[in-house]
């Protein structure tokens, strides 16, 4: 008799890893099934996004977001009539950031373009992962403010980590915290996820609000007003420019207006994000 209990006990363990892999699985298909399908969402080949980011009380910037397949990405963001731009063209990454006195091009660093690389995944990261070199994790479900969720943690190529709450219901994503190191430094980051619109028959987050571990009451909210798929999208606006004359003279025409009191311009404006279908 205790034999036959341990044989099934071990007969068990060898089966739960197997078990498991079909439940990430279960959950992933359901994520991508959710938002439409792995098939409508790899038809569509370019996507544009308009908004604004809300960087605390009184400061908003009008914000513009491109990508592009196979894995170009750009976003444009102007506050007091300064524009800020990273972008990604599929091998660099390279921002203006005149808000930080920074008018011409610059080239950022390689955890940064780490990051702007998994923000250029038009499909995100579930949808043939495996392929792409992540690894998913089931870590159960759980409670999110009231709301059942599956919860899977996602280490990307690049060693990051992102930790998603999937409604049970729904199937779609409703928070996602990140963790990465930038610049040597451990950085985590949570995104609320909502507003879901259906776009083209892909349900698209109209609204994402960001906020540091290490700073959790300052927020940045990403409202978005349209997102278009498959719409003309220039490759060459990917690719940094050259360092010119025109474009140091049309960074010092751009200086900032004062600021008044509770309206500053950002030190560190945050990365925006498009949504991920």
């Amino acid at each position: 008799m205790l034999r036959k209990v341990a044989v099934a006990i071990l007969t068990l363990a060898c089966a739960a890893p197997i078990v498991g892999a079909q439940t990430v699985d279960e959950i992933v298909a359901k994520n991508i099934e959710a938002h439409g399908g792995a098939a409508k969402l790899k038809a569509v080949q370019s996507m544009k996004a308009t908004g604004k980011m809300e960087l605390g009380p009184g400061m908003q910037a009008p914000m513009a977001a491109y990508e592009k397949r196979p894995n170009d990405f750009r976003s444009d963001f102007t506050f007091q009539g300064m524009t800020g731009v990273q972008a990604y063209d599929g091998h660099d990454a390279w921002q203006i950031m005149p808000f930080q006195g920074k008018k011409d091009p610059e080239l950022v660093s390689a955890e940064e373009r780490d990051e702007m690389a998994d923000n250029a995944d038009l499909d995100g990261p579930l949808v043939d992962y495996a392929q792409k070199g992540h690894k998913v994790e089931f870590l159960g479900k759980d409670k999110l403010e009231g709301t059942d969720v599956y919860k899977l943690k996602i280490t990307l190529k690049d060693g990051s980590i992102q930790t998603w709450y999937i409604d049970t219901d729904s199937n779609l994503e409703i928070r996602k915290d990140s963790e990465r190191v930038v610049r040597g430094t451990p950085h985590k980051q949570t995104q609320v996820i909502g507003d879901y619109k259906v776009v083209d028959g892909i349900p698209v987050p109209f609204s994402m609000e960001m906020s540091d571990a290490d700073h959790p009451e300052q927020k940045m909210k990403l409202t978005l007003d349209k997102v278009e798929f498959n719409v003309p999208v220039d490759a060459t606006m990917f690719k940094m420019p050259a360092k010119t004359e025109s474009t140091t003279k049309g960074a010092d025409a751009a200086e900032p207006k004062p600021a008044t009191p509770d309206q500053k311009p950002p030190a560190d404006t945050p990365k925006s994000e498009t949504p991920k279908q």
